[in-house]
């Protein structure tokens, strides 16, 4: 077995000190180690390592589509990797194949610049056996096109989103495997900085502008004066649902990094957001104070009821598996298991009553998870509404990003860079 080769001799490796190589590939091959592992998710580890590895734009850019690239189609890379390994396989050794796999596959660099860069770094970096890394590059194909390589996920995910899209879902798993856009809130001032800068700003739906950057995002001047907000159309569907918020209490619940908070706050809410991790308020603040806004914090596990004054607008984009954003987080669709739906779907439904007990008569209350599987959106709210007669689903406004009917709302449909959501949006009887 290849698996079982071994490095060349201590005397050969002492007289030929290791080539050079792109260090870019040295990031991306330990960022994937540790997502692998499961010890974090992409955005975060390649944030943190090309923060410390300081690489120019292009560099940060090749590290970044190898981390996501190989993440979107690691089921049929390590199906072309299975006949020329041994289980026993060392994790930085299958990180570094992995990756020199994805390279050869799917991306334009020619196969031999390929097997030396990949050589180089597994001799240079003391990643992997080189001669081991050698073969293998060499004589790795693609496998045959077939149901694998068309979803790049596993059979029951994937025929979700068949039974969620019906003949949409064959472009839908080809856009999966694309990069993901960036999407920003501009301000007009926010735009005509950027575009100053060289990045090109073209209008989408939701008011959203889609953004080539001609710097990180970090280092331009819209966002740094608080002109500009990442965050997904789709996402901020959910927000618009609520309708007109200007002058109006709302309380953001599942509220996270506060990212919808600005959102509903940039619109004239007098906001307060709840998330059971202090932590993430920390956050919230600095981003709400970047952008000139302000919204207020509790802190609860909202498996619990709140202890909170009713109001006339409510969110609860519930916590769920994120199985409507395989796109920009590739890592959830190796991770997630029908059993991990099933504990998702017993926590919303305990979250749900509590956010509608919140709600004024007459008020509104959306429900919002950014995933595509029924039993965490359409079937929450069905049971939801099945024991609360006061509340009533009614049609969701401003809805631009493309969509289709699910139950008592509706599924964003995730193209073009666009998240799938489900939303629903009730509304609470008046009394008497």
């Amino acid at each position: 077995m290849l698996a079982r080769m071994t490095e060349f001799s201590r005397s050969s490796r002492a007289q030929h000190p290791p080539d050079p190589f792109n260090p870019a590939r040295e990031v991306a091959v330990r960022v994937l180690l540790r997502v692998l592992a499961g010890d974090t998710f992409a955005a975060p580890a390649l944030d943190s390592a090309l923060n410390s590895a300081r690489l120019p734009g292009r560099d940060s850019g090749l590290a970044t589509h190898i981390v996501y690239g190989t993440l979107r189609h690691l089921p049929s890379l390590e199906a072309a990797l299975a006949p020329m390994l041994s289980g026993d396989t060392h994790p930085k050794t299958r990180a570094v194949l992995l990756a020199g796999a994805f390279e050869k596959l799917h991306l334009d660099t020619p196969p031999h610049a390929v097997v030396s860069e990949y050589v180089n770094l597994a001799r240079g970096a003391r990643l992997a056996p080189s001669g081991l890394v050698n073969a293998v590059l060499r004589r790795i194909e693609a496998v045959a096109p077939g149901e694998l390589t068309h979803t790049e996920m596993a059979p029951w995910l994937a025929d979700a989103y068949r039974a969620a899209y019906g003949e949409q879902a064959a472009s839908i798993f080809a856009d999966l495997l694309t990069p993901q856009p960036l999407w920003l809130s501009l301000s007009e001032r926010g735009a005509q900085a950027l575009e100053a800068e060289g990045s090109a700003v073209t209008p989408g739906p939701q008011g959203m502008d889609r953004v080539e950057l001609s710097r990180p995002l970090r280092e331009t001047e819209a966002f740094g004066q608080g002109w500009a907000q990442p965050i997904n159309p789709a996402s901020l569907a959910c927000v618009d649902a609520l309708g007109d918020v200007n002058g109006v209490p709302v309380l953001d619940l599942a509220g996270g990094a506060g990212i919808k908070a600005a959102m509903l706050a940039a619109r004239g809410a007098s906001v307060t957001s709840v998330d059971v991790l202090a932590r993430k308020h920390d956050s919230a603040r600095a981003n709400l104070k970047r952008l000139g806004l302000r919204a207020d914090f509790v802190t609860h596990d909202l498996s619990a009821p709140v202890d909170l004054p009713p109001v006339s607008h409510v969110l609860l984009d519930a916590p769920c598996t994120g199985s409507g954003t395989l796109r920009s987080h590739p890592e959830i669709k190796l991770r997630l298991t029908p059993q991990a739906v099933t504990a998702a779907a017993q926590l919303q439904a305990q979250m749900l009553p509590h956010a509608a007990a919140l709600v004024q008569p007459g008020g509104t209350l959306v429900y919002s998870v950014c995933s595509v599987l029924p039993q965490e959106g359409a079937e929450v709210v069905a049971r939801f509404l099945d024991g609360h007669p006061e509340f009533t689903p009614e049609s969701i406004p401003e809805v631009e990003v493309p969509h289709v009917p699910a139950g008592p709302g509706l599924l964003t449909v995730p193209v073009d860079g666009i998240d799938g959501f489900f939303i629903a949006r009730l509304r609470r009887r008046q009394e008497g």
